[in-house]
């Protein structure tokens, strides 16, 4: 009788999470090794927001939390959704997670029975298509291109929509391409799912604050209010607020659903950590004054990021709206060789002989589902992203 479960054997581990640790195994061998695979903003937390956590320690709030969140942050999400999106929730429609992921994974294990179909845009975070497969469900991708800019045109979404499908996951801006939609793109894609009111949309809008240029971010259920009742709307602190560790995320949707998550919760972990909980109502709640100041130094990156790679030979790099990631096609170097004679067969062998060669640490493509491309983060200094696109530039001129 085998020990492990068959659930585990339907997933398989976070290639972002392996590449960065082959990075820090090689740092630790005395490499000299730029890591640009972690999805992490390099800024602090604001002040004013780790001080609202330091004055919750000392206000003794340290005891457990309510499973879907304490009540002045719940207001709080509530108020965000109506000051931001124009979205009308009761707290009671909200729900506190330990970060995103949770948030996500509760959603699809609370609905999803065997069979159950959910619609995955390719290319996708990592983790969408194994919680899926854990939960007992079948991810369907729905592929983009890259003269789309990795953006789901409205013919997929509708070709790959089944009696079977529950969810569709819209991740904007995108991990891992930065793609974000805007009004007129995400209403061809809602015009669609009200055409098929057996489908249900989960939305990821971590990145919703770091759009850049005149880009406006919206989201489903704000474009297309008959949606309002089969949506879920997901957020979090991580990436606007640079509150990655602390591990808050948070949702609306119908009071059901955020009940059946908050049964699945109580079994699981309970409440969010109270402190990192008081903390979020002060990021929602407070000044926002330092999103001026993240946009435009990842704008920036971006820009520089984007002109060097498609500087570099065999690169193709489009400019995404949003997040902190770039997504470049490396299909110009699929069939060459490196001046050790090695291959490139295919994005992975592209990015691990990058990796041995030029000490760059990037994710391929083929792990989020679309390739030949892979993944860059500019969430790390100016400096640092010159040094890298530099060597990303040699290597790809050493290729024959």
């Amino acid at each position: 009788m085998a020990f492990l479960s068959d659930a585990l054997g339907r997933m398989k581990p976070s290639a972002t999470i392996v590449v960065t640790q082959k990075a820090r195994d090689l740092k630790a061998q005395g490499r000299d090794v730029i890591s640009l695979s972690v999805g992490e903003p390099d800024f602090d937390t604001p002040e004013n927001i780790k001080r609202a956590g330091i004055a919750a320690i000392e206000r003794g709030e340290t005891r457990y939390p309510p499973v879907s969140g304490i009540q002045p942050l719940r207001e709080a999400i509530a108020r965000k959704f109506k000051r931001e999106n124009g979205l009308d929730y009761k707290p009671s429609q909200t729900i506190v997670g330990t970060g995103g992921k949770q948030i996500l994974f509760n959603a699809l294990m609370a609905t999803i029975n065997t069979g159950d179909e959910v619609v995955i845009p390719a290319p996708y975070w990592v983790s969408y298509p194994e919680m899926v497969a854990l939960c007992g469900g079948t991810p369907v991708f729905a592929e983009t291109r890259i003269e789309d800019n990795f953006k789901l045109q409205a013919a997929e979404l509708d070709r790959v929509i089944t009696p079977k499908t529950k969810w569709v996951i819209l991740n904007s801006p995108s991990n891992p391409s930065g793609a974000a939609y805007s009004h007129d793109e995400m209403k061809a894609l809602t015009d669609v799912l009200l055409r098929h009111p057996h489908v249900w949309v989960l939305t990821d809008d971590m990145y919703e604050h770091l759009v850049y240029g005149d880009f406006k971010f919206v989201t489903p259920a704000q474009v297309e209010p008959k949606l309002y009742d089969r949506t879920l709307t997901m957020n979090g602190v991580s990436k606007s607020y640079a509150m990655t560790g602390w591990r808050i995320g948070y949702a609306a949707g119908p009071e059901h659903l955020i009940k059946a998550m908050d049964t699945l919760q109580g079994q699981q972990t309970s409440g969010a950590c109270t402190i990192a909980q008081w903390a979020s109502v002060e990021a929602l709640d407070g000044p926002q004054d330092h999103l001026k100041v993240f946009r435009k130094a990842f704008e920036e990156r971006r820009d520089l990021v984007v002109s060097m790679l498609n500087q570099a030979q065999h690169l193709k790099c489009p400019t995404p709206e949003g997040a902190f990631y770039v997504y470049p096609s490396c299909a110009g170097a699929i069939g060459l060789k490196t001046p050790e004679g090695k291959v490139i067969g295919n994005d992975e062998d592209f990015v691990t002989a990058l990796l041995e060669s030029e000490g760059v640490a990037v994710v391929h493509g083929s792990a989020f589902g679309l390739g030949p491309n892979f993944r860059v983060s500019y969430a790390t200094s100016t400096a640092v992203l010159e040094d890298a696109c530099t060597r990303i530039q040699r290597f790809c001129a050493s290729l024959r």
